[in-house]
């Protein structure tokens, strides 16, 4: 039976064409500097988004944690939503990693705003932490895949400059909103001070995520990279897919997109489905009802070999990439229009 797999853009596979950059890739030891790939990569990645250095790290988690570990000083506070992935799916690594506590603010589908950030800026008081640091997060994985608006993120950019704090990016899913909403990655690089940006997602790549800041801030976070064990040997390998991607695989996240929509259109049919998170891109987060629970519809799509996350007692998931051709979506949605 073939398997089609919804539960997340982090199980695709590398394609033909990635597998051959992969073996043709030129290497060194990445931790002496000497890895031509990676250095080429880390050149690409901040040419792109207009900062002035970059650096490689095996995975999204480690490049926001080392982020989060340079913009702040223990005992510091960190303003992010309630919803972010740096706050609810990295291991508490704020607490672990920087010695730093959390503001987490309820957004709109983890989406904050300038006028709260304003409001939950500390004072300078000997009883409260020092504010420090402003995450966001685009696009939001639990807020179903959702863009930040351009022009909201400028208000947020300004509150932080008002305020001396920095302002960081988890973009894991950054290339997702850049095909969404056509904007100029070189904006990002413009209002963050660093940026997150994974490989492994809708890109396709095994592994790998990269950190974009100043030269200055890039220096400060390979010294931390070592700290935590992210210093690579011949990373040329992994690095190579990234130069793939990079080519092959940014306009194509159209066809996610196009794809969750369908979906979507199905799903919205039926009688048992209730509330669904805007789709803007390639997630899906719905609500299940009547005599459907989210573990048992999971259960009868697993049984047609297709997969799907419950993420909450009412909520489904389901995320496109990839490995997800326009025939499993044709299936998946056959498969829906049959159910009661």
């Amino acid at each position: 039976m073939m398997i089609i797999d919804f539960r997340s853009d982090t199980f695709t596979r590398p394609t033909p064409g990635m597998l051959r950059a992969m073996s043709t890739a030129s290497t060194g030891d990445d931790v002496y500097g000497e890895d031509p790939s990676v250095n080429q990569l880390e050149s690409l990645m901040a040419a792109y988004f207009g900062k002035e250095a970059a650096m490689y790290c095996p995975s999204g988690t480690m490049s926001n944690q080392i982020a989060i570990k340079v913009h702040t000083q223990p005992g510091d506070e960190v303003i992010c939503s309630d919803l972010a992935h740096v706050y609810i799916y990295e291991g508490g690594g704020i607490a672990f990693n920087a010695g730093a506590q959390v503001r987490a603010l309820e957004g709109d589908r983890g989406m904050i705003t300038a006028t709260q950030i304003a409001a939950a800026i500390n004072p300078d008081d000997v009883h409260k932490a020092t504010t420090s640091l402003v995450c966001l997060e685009n696009t939001s994985n639990r807020g179903g895949g959702c863009c930040y608006d351009m022009d909201e993120m400028n208000r947020i950019k300004n509150v932080c400059r008002d305020n001396d704090l920095k302002l960081h990016l988890d973009g894991a899913r950054l290339f997702n909103a850049l095909v969404a909403t056509g904007e100029n990655p070189k904006t990002y690089g413009e209002l963050f001070d660093s940026i997150s940006v994974c490989l492994n997602k809708g890109m396709g790549c095994p592994m790998g995520s990269v950190l974009l800041g100043s030269a200055a801030f890039i220096r400060s976070a390979r010294r931390i990279r070592k700290k935590l064990g992210g210093g690579l040997r011949q990373a040329g390998y992994m690095a190579a897919t990234g130069l793939y991607a990079m080519e092959h695989h940014i306009a194509r996240l159209a066809e996610d997109h196009h794809n969750a929509k369908q979906l979507a259109k199905y799903l919205l049919q039926k009688t048992f489905v209730g509330h669904m998170l805007p789709v803007e891109t390639n997630i899906l987060i719905f609500d299940v009802q009547d005599a459907w629970t989210p573990r048992l519809f999971a259960d009868y799509l697993k049984k047609e070999g297709i997969l799907v996350t419950p993420i909450s007692e009412t909520q489904v998931r389901m995320v496109t990439h990839l490995d997800i051709t326009p025939e499993m979506v044709e299936k998946t949605c056959a498969v829906i229009s049959q159910m009661e």
